[in-house]
């Protein structure tokens, strides 16, 4: 059988009037919106193309047929995944083909159960206790483009943002601003300079908008604050394995994105919005790999470092045990030693997924029964199962539940207490619609409240619901 394109089967579409044979070979065709992929089923986002049927191709002795049903307005996509347009000179563009505008807004309720829930605090969400009620996690927005060929630049503020120790919240900070600059036409080798992700931990990577749980596992965001850092960071991406980190977050499978299947580079340790303390950079070396597999499954595979040396804060008079005491830095000049190691692996929700990351290190750590704060062993992950099933009727849902611990510092908050982190999510995703989410969870905590001393392990359930708005 000679090879078929999308402009035959258009030749051999059906308008009623077709033989029996050529009925029961009959199909019909959707495109999805965001991935311009051709599917032979309804789902979410996807736009029916009409009934086709396969026919040979038409030669020059025998011209094809008049198609006997008006073809869709617009020019469809094809059914094979083409790789990506190597991108248009700059120059032949108006500024405002060269440039993007996007985001999204998150507000959450959460609900505090058991006599300790009030009492509750985490570090991803500043909601937590205190008698809160509504509040608004996110308001990003996202304005990116390319200024030349080789050029691209992106920026997103965040005018939701609540600094530590305030009451005022929905400030706005600056979350990303930084410039990629490509070495080659593929845009396969790039150096990422300004302020933007650190390239450890995968969920770290992801975005708060494609996330299905509500906050990231401390284990592996109590590294860097916000995720985030000045710095300049080199990446290697083949061409082939872009197309598939777009497809992962394209297609809702909850994609990190493109940080390369490698990627190295040295950045300021003090995290997001902080200016460097101590004249000494961190190294960072990232790894990662999505495999496809036969059957269209796709399975990631990575592992992360950084090293360099961190300058805490200073320290503050405590109480623990009716004993009232200043901690000792007792770490060199230039800082404690800061470093860890990660391991992930995503099995992508098609339609049941696992994703699991661990990590293990050392960094700053306040000793209770000496007073002293030094350099001291942590370690933490999470497991979470989730199952991702679409409606034609009801959008797309994904039931989840996450299982996390973590043993460690909490390395930006004054003084470094320890935290003991052990915490079950169960929650489910539920998305009628491209510009709406609303999420719902439950969650049994049992943390440390590193806010203020004695640093006490409280134990307390959660119900959280978010509503989010992606434009």
């Amino acid at each position: 059988m000679k090879k078929k394109t999308l402009a035959t089967l258009l030749w051999g579409m059906t308008a009623g009037t077709a033989g029996d044979a050529l009925a029961t070979e009959a199909v019909e065709l959707y495109v999805d919106r965001k991935t311009k992929q051709i599917f032979a089923e309804p789902g979410p986002d996807r736009v029916r193309l009409g009934t086709f049927v396969q026919v040979d191709e038409p030669t020059a002795a025998a011209p094809a047929p008049t198609p006997q049903a008006t073809p869709p307005p617009a020019p469809a996509p094809s059914l094979a995944a083409a790789p990506a347009a190597t991108p248009k000179s700059s120059d032949s563009k108006k500024w405002y083909d060269r440039v993007a505008l996007r985001g999204y807004l998150q507000m959450r309720y959460n609900h505090g159960i058991g006599a300790q829930a009030s009492s509750l605090r985490s570090p991803g969400d500043r909601f937590i206790g205190d008698d809160q009620t509504l509040g608004l996690r996110r308001a990003r927005v996202v304005l990116s483009g390319d200024i030349a060929d080789n050029v691209s630049f992106y920026l997103q503020p965040d005018f939701a943002s609540t600094p530590s120790g305030s009451s005022t919240s929905n400030f706005a900070q600056l979350r990303d601003a930084y410039a990629d600059i490509y070495f080659d036409a593929q845009r396969e080798y790039r150096i990422r300079a300004g302020q933007s992700k650190i390239p450890y931990g995968w969920e770290n990577l992801q975005s708060s908008q494609n996330r299905l749980s509500f906050d990231r596992a401390d284990a592996l965001n109590s590294g860097i604050r916000d995720e985030r850092d000045i710095g300049v960071v080199f990446y290697y991406t083949p061409r082939e394995i872009q197309n598939r980190f777009q497809y992962l977050v394209k297609s809702g499978l909850k994609g990190s994105g493109d940080y390369g299947v490698f990627g190295m580079g040295l950045y300021n340790g003090q995290g997001a919005n902080r200016a460097e303390r101590n004249k000494e950079m961190h190294a960072v070396v990232h790894v990662t790999y999505p495999f496809k597999f036969d059957n269209g499954q796709y399975l990631e595979v990575g592992a992360d470092a950084y090293t360099g040396r961190f300058k805490v804060a200073t320290p503050t008079a405590i109480t623990v045990d009716k004993r009232s005491f200043t901690p000792v830095d007792a770490s060199p000049a230039n800082g404690a030693k800061d470093e860890r190691v990660a391991v992930h692996a995503i099995y992508y929700p098609q339609p049941f997924g696992l994703q699991a990351e661990w990590t293990v290190g050392r960094g700053p750590q306040l000793d209770l029964r000496d007073g002293v704060i030094r350099t001291r062993a942590l370690r933490g992950g999470y497991v979470q199962a989730m199952y991702k099933f679409d409606s034609r009727r009801n959008g797309s849902w994904m039931p989840y539940l996450k299982w996390q611990t973590y043993r460690g510092a909490s390395k930006f908050d004054t003084n470094n207490p320890r935290m003991l982190v052990d915490e079950t999510e169960l929650g489910v995703e539920w998305q009628p619609a491209t510009a709406i989410e609303i999420t719902m969870a439950y969650a049994n905590m049992r943390r440390t409240h590193v806010g203020a001393s004695p640093y006490a392990t409280l134990k307390g359930d959660l119900l959280r619901l978010q509503l989010q708005v992606n434009y």
